[in-house]
């Protein structure tokens, strides 16, 4: 990956984009999209989505899904020592929130706090071996009251890890909020590809959806919206290489094995025998998932959207999902933004989409 992309997908993982909360990163997809797409808008629920016209009025609409909202907290209630109560936004995992160091979204910008935690030297024996409850848990930003803490921050800001993008050896890298704006960062890129190669078949949607952790709900919206005859969500999907994770409950799936491909109830026939024969033309390395029921992510609200859409699921394999230590293979982002410009510009008046 060229470093121009590299710092695009770095400004992206590192900008806050809590479910609700997604303007921020939003400004930037916007910024990165206006000059590829005939047209970008925002709708009222904060989706950003930007059209590439097809040769043809008649041409199938395409919509490629990536969501850009990361998990996170928000701060519910200040005490009158200073000492801020916070509620998660998305699938917070409460093992891993003492002893972060997080940054709270303030209206004048971030405040830097940590999340304290009792000495293990205080604690009891038995304590030791207890989760402390998110609501249980409390963040210090060092001030001296609760009034100075309420100057700083108000009930309702968001919060996230204070931690960034940073490589790893190779190709990997790892930071929080690859789930999913490493998906939203390849919809920008697959319509930059499809800018520089030419007219596609179909017409093109790229849409960076929100408030996918608190329910699919920005795809529902969106994919109404644009009423498309295909709908390809961009996701992370679990990478089963690590130890203590049991291939044989989710499937073998390496980082750095190539983009995942779902087959299943979610996922149209055609499409997914599409994706795969698209991976062996390119010579792209692929991995398949089954996935026997609805997948919880962007392709299960696009799948069941009006009188119903093809859909299809690529997941980049991602270590440590809802961590602040995600990790992944940017050589599998590179990988997928082949795959689907492959799949675009094979799309065309022939391709249908009717299961037989």
């Amino acid at each position: 990956m060229d470093e121009h992309a590299v710092s695009f997908l770095q400004e992206l993982v590192e900008t806050p984009s809590p479910s609700g909360f997604e303007q921020p990163v939003q400004r930037i997809m916007r910024r990165e999209l206006s000059p590829l797409a005939d047209e970008v808008r925002t709708d009222v629920m904060g989706n950003v989505i930007a059209r590439i016209d097809a040769a043809s009025s008649q041409a199938m609409r395409v919509m490629l899904a990536g969501h850009c909202d990361e998990i996170g907290f928000m701060v519910r209630y200040i005490d009158d020592n200073g000492f801020i109560y916070f509620a998660p936004i998305g699938g917070v995992d409460a093992h891993l929130v003492p002893g972060q160091r997080v940054h709270v979204h303030t209206a004048d910008g971030p405040v830097l706090g940590v999340v304290g935690k009792k000495p293990i030297h205080l604690m009891e024996p038995k304590d030791r071996e207890t989760v402390v409850k998110l609501n249980s848990q409390f963040i210090d930003l060092g001030c001296a009251d609760g009034e100075a803490a309420r100057k700083l921050v108000a009930v309702g800001d968001p919060v996230t890890f204070a931690v960034g993008f940073e490589r790893l050896q190779g190709e990997l890298a790892a930071s929080r909020g690859f789930d999913d704006k490493m998906g939203a960062f390849i919809v920008v890129e697959v319509l930059r590809a499809v800018r520089q190669r030419g007219v596609p078949p179909v017409e093109v949607y790229g849409v960076s959806t929100v408030q996918e952790e608190v329910g699919l709900r920005g795809a529902t919206t969106s994919a109404f919206g644009i009423d498309p005859q295909i709908g390809i969500a961009v996701d992370v999907g679990f990478a089963s290489d690590v130890p203590g994770v049991e291939m044989k409950e989710i499937g073998e799936f390496k980082v750095g094995g190539g983009p995942i491909i779902s087959r299943g109830a979610n996922i149209n026939p055609a499409l997914f025998d599409l994706l795969l024969r698209t991976a062996e033309e390119e010579g792209i390395p692929c991995q398949i998932m089954g996935a026997p029921r609805g997948t919880g992510t962007d392709a299960n609200v696009m799948q069941l959207t009006r009188a119903g859409v093809a859909a299809a699921l690529v997941q980049v394999p991602l270590r440590y999902m809802h961590s602040p230590v995600e990790v992944l293979s940017l050589a599998d982002i590179e990988a997928t933004i082949r795959l689907l410009t492959g799949v675009i510009y094979r799309l065309d008046s022939d391709f249908s989409i009717i299961p037989n």
